[in-house]
């Protein structure tokens, strides 16, 4: 799944209650930076000017496993690698890329549902 808008509209399909915001337009390098949030909590974001990585919540115990079955994942993009991880949005098979995403969202929403 290389390409930005199909990426964007998975992440908006997952639920009702997940909403985009560009929330670091007054950091330098965060203007572009298009987060997606769930009951007011990230779950995953990349930089449109530079789609490459996309950073997902993850469960810490499942991270060592996937970095060492893919090469396409690796460190979160400031954010703690006990929790997230970087995932190559060009390298990345689409359903590995739909499946961390969906189980992001559902970490997120399951921690912060009301």
């Amino acid at each position: 799944m290389t390409d930005i808008e199909t990426y964007r509209d998975f992440c908006l399909s997952l639920g009702a209650d997940v909403v985009e915001k560009m929330p670091f337009a007054a950091f330098p390098h965060g203007a572009s930076v298009l987060v997606f949030y769930v009951h007011g909590h990230m779950f995953a974001f990349f930089d449109c000017d530079d789609y490459g990585i996309v950073t997902l919540k993850c469960q810490p115990d499942r991270i060592e496993e996937l970095k060492v079955r893919y090469d396409c994942i690796g460190k979160p993009h400031n954010l703690s690698p006990k929790h997230w991880i970087g995932i190559d949005a060009h390298t990345a098979p689409s359903d590995l890329l739909r499946e961390l995403t969906r189980n992001s969202y559902q970490i997120v929403r399951g921690k912060y549902k009301v």
